[in-house]
């Protein structure tokens, strides 16, 4: 199962980034998971200095945007 990890303390960004991941498996059927970091501490660990940002296994992908459907579709199926 593949671990999608939005970081971000909850501005309109980082909410949308999280519906968008959820949506994308939703859409994928790809078995995965989405989980909300919102610890800058542990944001911070990934070395990210803007958010929001997506981690895909533990890997930083995107930062700073809300990334397209498709983009996270084809992170899905990396």
């Amino acid at each position: 199962m593949k671990k999608l990890q939005v970081l971000g303390t909850g501005c309109p960004k980082c909410k949308k980034l999280f519906l968008t991941v959820q949506q994308a498996i939703d859409e994928s059927g790809t078995d995965a998971e989405a989980i909300k970091v919102d610890d800058i501490a542990e944001i911070m660990e990934f070395g990210v200095m803007m958010t929001p940002a997506l981690a895909v296994d533990g890997k930083v992908k995107v930062v700073g945007r809300v990334p397209r459907i498709d983009e996270i579709k084809e992170l899905l199926e990396d």
